[in-house]
């Protein structure tokens, strides 16, 4: 099995393709593949260093004349919930948190689809199959889990929201997580955001990492909520959001 290490570690360039997050433009990603004993040590160091991981690829943004893309965590002991999030914690204070291996069932399959056919109708993920869905959370070569939330006290105690989430040595990094998209009233996504925050602080750790945060996209620009939060600035490393 190839054993990369930074030094040995090649990197590759995507072709253009139109950007998801900002009309008129062309994006194209630097990527790696994650593989060997090692992984975990480069999945650290490249995701302190603005990249993402998918799967067992690791990119991170190049397109041509634009950085819109900003990797954000958020300072997870400095954090302090306003009132809209603590009414949040309030209203889901009925579910339980099972943090479990990364084992694809047909109940996480078949919220994975009704969210996706909801909130992202169109989208290139909606042709997923069970198999498809199976390699997004278990094809990965580093720690990760998945927490399941439920409705306590339901009788079937129904899965209403997952996370997929990678465990890094300073913290959290949340992949990918769907939610029940009949229960828009609790603002799951906030709350697994919430959630995540409290694990840290539990465990002692310092971040949640959310991936990339785009100002000027409407998919993307909430992430600067939840303060304070700092920016990947490359050799700056990272920086509070101003």
């Amino acid at each position: 099995m190839t054993d990369h290490t930074p030094e040995t570690t090649q990197l590759f360039l995507t072709a253009a393709m139109p950007c998801p997050y900002l009309p008129d433009k062309q994006e194209r990603k630097l990527f790696t593949h994650l593989t060997g004993r090692r992984a975990s040590a480069l999945h650290h160091l490249l995701s302190d260093n603005g990249f993402r991981r998918s799967q067992n690829l690791i990119y991170r943004p190049a397109c041509e004349g634009c950085n819109a893309c900003q990797s954000v965590r958020i300072v997870a002991d400095e954090f302090e919930a306003s009132g809209r999030f603590r009414r949040v914690i309030r209203n889901n204070d009925d579910l339980s948190v099972e943090v479990r291996p990364t084992k694809a069932t047909s109940e996480q399959y078949d919220l994975f689809k009704r969210y996706l056919e909801s909130r992202h109708a169109g989208g290139g993920m909606n042709q997923m199959s069970f198999v498809d869905y199976e390699y997004m959370v278990e094809d990965t070569p580093v720690q990760s889990v998945l927490v399941e939330y439920r409705l306590r006290d339901h009788p079937d105690q129904p899965l209403v929201a997952v996370a997929l989430t990678d465990v890094m040595p300073d913290g959290l990094s949340m992949v990918y997580s769907f939610y029940d998209p009949d229960l828009a009233h609790r603002s799951l996504g906030t709350f697994l955001i919430l959630d995540h925050i409290s694990q840290v602080r539990s465990a002692g750790l310092g971040y949640v990492y959310l991936g990339y945060w785009v100002k000027d996209s409407p998919k993307m620009a909430y992430k600067a909520l939840y303060r304070p939060l700092e920016v990947q600035r490359g050799t700056l490393g990272w920086c509070p959001l101003d």
